[in-house]
């Protein structure tokens, strides 16, 4: 099925099917979700030295976690959307199609299973998370392209005449008017973000910064996007991901604060070196505090 689409003015037609391998159909969906997840990895190679990260054992913890994340993801969506399964095999979908998988089980079940996996290989956790999140970005900016080759993740309408988009799908699901494009709206940001923790990345103050400025990244946008979906999961009235966003949003930000505070007082004491030995990048700063803490040569007083 083809969907005519009109997205800020322009028209198109797209097929989510890409081809065809026999009577097997190759959607673009998981096209897109496979170049988001092969630049993510390149991405990760590339840069997982300047992370501490040994580019072998990083590629040992993302061969096991990455199924794991699957699954997770799956099993997040049908905890929440309250599909009632009537064997494994619709887990799975088999017969039925694999429909339905949700981005923050993916996310959890990532960061569990990668943990894990960090602790076998004698991994600093946080050295890697912070790796990993900056290549979440790249993986989630692409994948929610796959979305709009679906035509799904949109919103309520604009309520504009030419912002926004319509689909056959969306009229057919909602009724005329244009709605908001979420998966643009998240993919812009995500790209967005991926430079900016790419930046930061490379001045990082302790193991884990990355990875608590991407939780407050990505969660402030999820927290806000969210509202405008039509398919969000719910729990009573709660939407799902509004609440579980919100939580790591500000967790982290109150433990990027507190951390902040404490380098700043440690610096200020002139023990910045002795309190955080192993996360302090900043090897200019470094020297200064160990000169200043040099006891003088009595002779030049």
């Amino acid at each position: 099925m083809s969907y005519d689409v009109t997205i800020f003015g322009i028209h198109l037609t797209i097929n989510p099917i890409a081809f065809h391998i026999g009577s097997w159909p190759i959607y673009w969906y998981g096209i897109i979700i496979a170049l988001g997840f092969m630049l993510a990895i390149i991405y990760g190679m590339k840069n997982s030295e300047r992370f501490n990260v040994n580019t072998d054992k990083m590629l040992d913890v993302v061969i096991v976690t990455t199924p794991v994340s699957i699954l997770c993801a799956r099993l997040y969506y049908v905890i929440f959307d309250g599909v009632k399964l009537n064997s494994i095999g619709e887990f799975f979908g088999f017969g039925t199609g694999f429909s339905g998988i949700a981005i923050y089980g993916a996310v959890i079940g990532a960061f569990t299973c990668g943990a894990i996996m960090c602790k076998i290989k004698k991994i600093k956790i946080f050295d890697m998370f912070d790796l990993a999140a900056t290549a979440f970005l790249i993986g989630q900016g692409i994948g929610r392209w796959g979305n709009f080759m679906n035509q799904e993740a949109y919103g309520t309408f604009t309520g504009s005449n030419w912002w926004g988009m319509q689909s056959n799908r969306t009229i057919t699901e909602m009724g005329e008017g244009l709605v908001h494009p979420c998966f643009l709206y998240e993919s812009i940001w995500c790209i967005a973000g991926f430079f900016v923790l790419n930046h930061f990345s490379k001045k990082r103050k302790f193991s884990g910064h990355i990875t608590l400025l991407y939780c407050v990244w990505y969660g402030f946008e999820r927290s806000i996007v969210e509202n405008l979906r039509t398919d969000s999961l719910m729990l009573g009235n709660i939407r799902v991901s509004v609440l579980v966003s919100v939580v790591i949003c500000l967790a982290a930000a109150v433990t990027l604060i507190v951390i902040n505070q404490k380098q700043k007082t440690a610096i200020a004491d002139k023990t910045y070196v002795e309190v955080f030995p192993d996360e302090y990048s900043d090897l200019e700063l470094q020297e200064t505090i160990t000169e200043d803490t040099t006891p003088k040569d009595d002779k030049n007083e």
